[in-house]
């Protein structure tokens, strides 16, 4: 068998088991990584793995005729393969050269002894994609951003204009394609003309939700992508949507969750990626808002940061170093320039009344030189004028937070 042959067979071997098994088994994934993908598949089908995962699979097998059932499968994905390049998908596997490797730090995630959600996160094994961008270049610069579906005016707003000035940075808006957050990330990254990634639990030809339609296919239309685990025709099942938001955490550099509430799914997404080692950022929101009840108690978390600026955002995904948001002050006032003891003399001067130096001294609780010493400096810098006889009134009003009038 030639080496061309080999990762031929290695690939519809992971395209059979991605169509048997559901995506993140932590069964499978060990195995596979234990034989490699030919031998699981020999073993699958033979039913020579662990009953839980035979169990699992039996159904499916059921498709296929007991006889030649390896072969089958191999058949079969060849067939997924054909029909992909049909509709315009790219069919992606871990031995493709456009693969993700991001996604295997995935296989630190897993939880044993914990729900089937938290134990089976292993990564994907195949991938659907539809868009022109390649996807390991679409996410090599990528942010997550998440939050509720049944959003505010507020968590929309933030999404939209955070993703809009990712996108004008040359950064990829990677979200879920919901309703909420999701979708307002997506299009503030298509108004800047930037790339967006929808990651679906469904197939990437039937997306969901339906209404959404529009906004998915102008994703593909703006050079953005569209990416599934599940083959093409999958239906979106409830458990699906939790399963996928692996891949949303460990496919970017970092998430941001806008807006959630204290029982937002959003919340799980978060957490996998702070367990993947990546940025895990929170935008705050009005103390009083339920909507926001969730990113507030995330932010009480130790490793989570707030974030509120796009310019935050990428300080923490970012190059260490290079990407550094610069402060953010206060807006300078006319005081501003002066000494703390030529602010003190400069409360003793009346507009209207002019003074001696001694009666501003008294005035404002400051000795008679340093009075004398500070007066005509003050008329120097225009904020005093001085009379012939010695005396000294405001040039213009500075009202009490150091702003002239």
């Amino acid at each position: 068998m030639t080496h061309e042959d080999e990762l031929r067979a290695t690939r519809l071997a992971y395209i059979a088991l991605a169509h048997l098994v559901e995506p993140g088994r932590r069964d499978l994934g060990v195995l596979v990584r234990q034989v490699g993908p030919t031998v699981a598949l020999r073993d699958l089908v033979a039913g020579n793995v662990g009953d839980d995962l035979r169990q699992v699979v039996a159904p499916r097998l059921a498709t296929i005729a007991p006889r030649g059932r390896f072969a089958e499968a191999l058949l079969h994905a060849a067939r997924a393969t054909v029909d992909a390049e049909r509709l315009g998908v790219e069919l992606l596997t871990p031995v493709d050269d456009g693969w993700p490797h991001q996604l295997d730090d995935l296989v630190r995630l897993s939880v044993e002894g914990r729900g089937t959600v938290d134990r089976h996160t292993d990564p994907p094994l195949c991938l659907w994609v539809r868009g022109a961008e390649p996807l390991a270049d679409a996410c090599d610069r990528s942010v997550a951003m998440i939050g509720a579906r049944a959003a505010t005016a507020y968590g929309e707003h933030m999404a939209t204009e955070l993703a809009f000035g990712l996108a004008q940075r040359g950064w990829t808006v990677v979200s879920g394609g919901a309703f909420g957050i999701d979708a307002a990330a997506h299009r503030g990254a298509l108004a800047a003309g930037g790339v967006t990634v929808a990651i679906l639990a469904c197939g990437v030809d039937r997306p969901y939700p339906v209404s959404l339609s529009g906004m998915f296919e102008r994703i593909v239309d703006a050079g953005g992508l569209l990416l599934s685990e599940w083959p093409p025709g999958s239906d979106p099942h409830r458990a699906r949507f939790l399963v996928r938001n692996r891949v949303i955490a460990a496919l970017t550099r970092g998430t941001v969750m806008v807006e959630a509430g204290a029982r937002s799914g959003a919340r799980f997404t978060l957490h996998r990626a702070m367990r993947l080692g990546r940025p895990a950022l929170v935008v705050p929101g009005p103390a009083t808002s339920a909507s926001s009840v969730g990113c507030h108690e995330e932010a009480r978390e130790e490793g989570v940061r707030l974030v509120a600026t796009v310019a935050d955002i990428v300080e923490d995904v970012g190059r260490i170093g290079l990407d550094l948001a610069s402060p953010r002050r206060a807006p300078e006032r006319d005081a501003d320039v002066l000494t703390d003891l030529q602010a003190q003399v400069l409360d003793g001067v009346r507009q209207r009344a002019a003074r001696t130096a001694e009666e501003v001294a008294a005035a404002a609780g400051v000795s008679s030189r340093d009075a004398r010493a500070t007066l005509p400096a003050l008329a120097e810098l225009g904020f005093v004028v001085a009379s012939p006889d010695g005396r000294y009134r405001l040039a213009r009003r500075v009202n009490p937070d150091g702003v002239a009038t």
